[in-house]
This record gives C-alpha cells, sequence and structure tokens, in this order.
C-alpha cells in the first residue's frame, strides 16, 4: 500500500469511526431511555442487558453504515479539498478514480461486512428483542390461535385453534381432506395432533374420523382413541408459516419458507421472494454511496463544496426513498423481485459513476446554465 492510500484512508478512517461511534450512542441513550422502566421491572442483570443490546447492533449497523459513509466521505474529502491536498495530488499528476481507490476499497469491505450482518444477525433482532423482555421465571408461553392452512398439492385444510411455535403439539384441530373438484370426502378431528420428525407421523389422539360422498352425505364415522397417519406431508413449520413475516427472516429461512410453501399462490410468496432478493442487494447500498458521495465530496471552491454535499444528501436520501418505494411494489407482487430489490442501486450507481467521470475529466454537470443564459439576456 502506497504512503498515499495509507494518508487517505487514515483521514477517513477516523471519521468513519467517529460517525459509527456516534451514531451508536445516540441509538443506546435513546433506548436505555425508552426501556429503563422495563430493565428495572424485569431484575435485569448486567450480562442480560450486554447480550440484548449485542443482539440489536447488527441491525442498527446494516442502518447507520450507509450514512456513516456518507458524512466520513464528505467530511474526509471536503477537509482534504479545503486544505487544498486534492489539488496538490492532482498537480503531482495523480488522478480522482486513483484518490478515490482506497476509499472503493474501503466501501466494498463495507459491502462484505454489511452482507454478513444482513445474512442472519440483523433479521432475527426483532424476534431477540421480544425474547429478551419475555419474563425468565413465570412468563406465560407465546400461543397462536385460530390458524388455518391450506395445503393445495394435497387438497387438505387444516383448522386449529391454538398452538405455541417450536411446539410439535396442536389443540383442536380438524383436517378436511378434499378431492379434485374441492368435495370434502374424509373430515379429521382431534383433541390434540403431535408430530413425530423421526418418523414424519401425525398421532391424533380423540380422533373422530368422518367419511363423506360426492354430495356430502356421511358414509361412515368412527371415533379413535388414537389415529396415526403416515402419508400427510404437512410439519409444524409449513402450519405456523401463516404468522411469519418475510422481513425478519434469514436468507436460509427465506430459501426454506418458499422452498416449503412452493405451492402458495405467487401474490402470498411475493414478499418472501423480494425479501431474498433485498437481503442481497441492501449491503451493495454502502459501495453506491462511495460513488455519490466520494467525487461530489470533492470540491475546488468553499461554494463548490457547500453545494456538492447537499446535493449528495438529496441524492442518497432519494435512493432510500426509491428503496422503500420499489420494496412496497415487490411485495405487492406489482414488480418482479430483483427488479424491486436491485432498481434503486442500480440507478444510482450509474448516477455516481456519471459524477466520477465529471469529477474525474474536470466537467460540470448537467445544471440550469440555459436557463440563467436567458435569464440574463431578457434583463
Amino acid at each position: 500500500m502506497r504512503l498515499l492510500d495509507r494518508y487517505v484512508l487514515r483521514m477517513f478512517s477516523q471519521a468513519y469511526a467517529y460517525c459509527i461511534a456516534g451514531f451508536i450512542s445516540i441509538w443506546l441513550i435513546f433506548d436505555i431511555s425508552d426501556n429503563i422502566s422495563t430493565f428495572v421491572d424485569e431484575h435485569f442483570s448486567v450480562a442480560r442487558m450486554v447480550k440484548y443490546y449485542l443482539t440489536q447492533i447488527p441491525q442498527i449497523l446494516v442502518i447507520l453504515l450507509p450514512v456513516s459513509l456518507l458524512l466520513a466521505l464528505l467530511f474526509s474529502l471536503g477537509r482534504m479539498s479545503r486544505s487544498n491536498e486534492i489539488v496538490s495530488m492532482l498537480t503531482a499528476g495523480v488522478s480522482i478514480p486513483r484518490v478515490l481507490r482506497p476509499l472503493i476499497v474501503a466501501g466494498l469491505l463495507t459491502t462484505v461486512a454489511s452482507t454478513a450482518l444482513n445474512y442472519s444477525l440483523a433479521p432475527h433482532a426483532e424476534q431477540a428483542r421480544r425474547t429478551a423482555f419475555e419474563r425468565t421465571g413465570a412468563r406465560k408461553q407465546q400461543w397462536f390461535t385460530g390458524q388455518v392452512f391450506r395445503n393445495r398439492t394435497d387438497e387438505r385444510t387444516w383448522f386449529i385453534q391454538r398452538f405455541r411455535p417450536g411446539i410439535d403439539e396442536f389443540e383442536n384441530v380438524q383436517v378436511l381432506q378434499q378431492d379434485a373438484q374441492d368435495n370434502i370426502t374424509t373430515s379429521y378431528l382431534a383433541a390434540r395432533a403431535l408430530y413425530r420428525p423421526e418418523t414424519k407421523e401425525w398421532d391424533l389422539r380423540n380422533a373422530k374420523v368422518v367419511n363423506y360422498d360426492a354430495p356430502g352425505n356421511i358414509v361412515k364415522e368412527e371415533t379413535l382413541p388414537a389415529l396415526t397417519i403416515k402419508h400427510w406431508s404437512e410439519t409444524p413449520y409449513r402450519l405456523a408459516s401463516a404468522n411469519v413475516r418475510a422481513e425478519f427472516l434469514s436468507i436460509l429461512e427465506l430459501r426454506k419458507y418458499i422452498q416449503s410453501n412452493s405451492d402458495f399462490p405467487r401474490t402470498l410468496l411475493a414478499p418472501f421472494f423480494t425479501h431474498l432478493q433485498y437481503r442481497w442487494a441492501l449491503p451493495w447500498t454502502c459501495l453506491v454511496v462511495v460513488f455519490i458521495a466520494a467525487p461530489l465530496g470533492i470540491g475546488f471552491s468553499r461554494r463548490g463544496i457547500l453545494s456538492s454535499v447537499a446535493t449528495s444528501i438529496v441524492l442518497v436520501f432519494s435512493m432510500n426513498f426509491l428503496t422503500h418505494f420499489f420494496l412496497a411494489l415487490g411485495e405487492g407482487d406489482r414488480a418482479a423481485p430483483w427488479l424491486a430489490a436491485w432498481t434503486p442501486n442500480v440507478i444510482f450507481a450509474a448516477i455516481g459513476l456519471y459524477l466520477l467521470v465529471l469529477r474525474a475529466t474536470n466537467r460540470e454537470g448537467l445544471g440550469f446554465r440555459p436557463w440563467r443564459a436567458r435569464r440574463i439576456v431578457a434583463r
């Protein structure tokens, strides 16, 4: 690494570290202020508080890294521009892309770090938050009630009164088996339904089985203390999938959900396909921010620096708006998942590369000079 690279990185890394530390400190202050009463009431130990905040920091970092990159780049490059260090580098024959190369590498490393955090840790932060605030001792188990699941492949519909997530046991279950014409052929009612993962069997306790003919008349009815069914393909994970939200799933969990529920209509799977693409696209926002902020952070006059800083902030916040806009389109099945996740990055990466070319060739971008000229002539 050349001396120039080390110098540019040192100027940037100091500002970058201060930005990250400052944002995390502000978040910690507000979060502790909001939850201090809960910490006291629940008798949180120091170790439990530290564990809680360690689970939350990945999600916060994924959000803060692009903003910290933006501010650190604008500050460090603006500072070097004001002291004419950038001009000295250019005079010595160093090109703008060569000056910015270590910063682009830093953006790539930040993208890799953000991808690692966004793979699993950041999506699980909300669930970790809920778990942390549950009572350690006499807390009640969370129950899901009124669950309905439709297996379109095997023509089965499940009605479950209540169950606990993570436990292979369901209470007051009714399963309707239908034929290709949606006529009910068999109805299973059970006070309890247990799943045996080792054999992939369902045990129905206090079961009642009713068979119907095509017009819907009862053909046979029997009551059994226990009934084992081996051919049902449903698992507790699939039955509980109706309560799952795409934004709280990791990449592996999103893939598993899509694979397990491939028979769902595309409109129901659209949020999961979109967030699977978004998990990969979001970290690349860091590199896009580098392409936007780096050329705009370099200025050769005080007025030019101020206008460039304002432009970069507007562009980054516009990218954030478009990201959420396209994400909503993808979740609503109004746009293809890959298009919804990657379009903002592609658009603003192109804008950033265009700005970089302009700065490298010392040209002005599209502005309002023709309008100003017409105004002067009119006067």
